[in-house]
């Protein structure tokens, strides 16, 4: 069962005040912890990925020396990515969760370069000052009172300019002053990004009446917005304090 807007206010409707917020009780936490189990598990499901691709030569060699693949690669992430959101409603969890998985590996896989381009002391350490600003950001997009809905648009609107930047300055004006500029940028707006997703996420999941399969498919969701705003943290922060090789 899809709990779109309207079952929510016909079950509002039909429940007493204290039995919705019973509910709301069971299940949130329940759906809460389930956003950040996923959300772990696909990092570090990316992270052994990426080791271990890194360090082996031939499948290395078979990514990146074969131009076909390599952007069959990149079309599948983006596939994965946008199908598994724009048609949960129609997978099963089982289905949308190994998309979600699949996914990770994928992305694994392209991300493996890091271990080749820095140190591996550097990726250690860029990825605990990552996990801790994403923490702290997590934390106050959780329990801060304000309303970061119309915050959205515009740090969505900020994210697209600097893809776009970085688009034209990879082919064009090839300035490293200037993607060092872009990283930072990507910095405060993936910071940004997991304030506002913490908070969207948390509201959604408390109008969830129970733990059901259509409310863990929506804490999914979560977990890879959350996974995103952490991968591409980690990305920006490596391209300004990684140390190369």
């Amino acid at each position: 069962m899809n709990y779109n807007d309207y079952e929510l206010k016909e079950y509002a409707a039909s429940t007493t005040s204290a039995e919705r917020q019973w509910d709301v009780s069971a299940a949130f936490p329940v759906l809460m912890r389930k956003v950040y189990v996923w959300m772990a598990l696909a990092l570090a499901i990316t992270g052994f990925t990426a080791y271990a691709v890194a360090n082996s030569p031939g499948v290395l060699q078979a990514i990146y020396g074969n131009q076909i693949l390599f952007w069959v690669l990149i079309i599948a992430e983006f596939g994965l990515v946008i199908g598994v959101s724009a048609v949960i409603n129609k997978l099963s969890l089982t289905v949308a969760t190994l998309m979600f998985v699949a996914y990770s590996v994928i992305n694994g896989v392209l991300l493996s370069y890091i271990f080749l381009v820095y140190t591996s002391a550097s990726i250690a350490t860029v990825f605990f000052i990552t996990a801790g600003t994403f923490a702290a950001m997590a934390v106050i997009g959780y329990t801060t009172k304000t309303d970061l809905s119309s915050f959205g648009k515009y740090i969505i609107m900020a994210l697209i300019g600097v893809i776009i930047a970085t688009l034209v300055n990879g082919f064009f004006f090839k300035s490293s002053t200037f993607d060092l500029i872009l990283s930072y940028a990507g910095v405060l707006i993936f910071v940004g990004l997991t304030v506002y997703d913490t908070q969207k996420i948390k509201r959604m999941l408390e109008q969830a009446p129970d733990a059901g399969e259509a409310a863990q498919k929506y804490a999914l969701l979560g977990a890879l917005s959350l996974y995103l705003d952490f991968v591409n943290l980690f990305i920006y922060l490596l391209r300004i304090f990684g140390k190369r090789n």
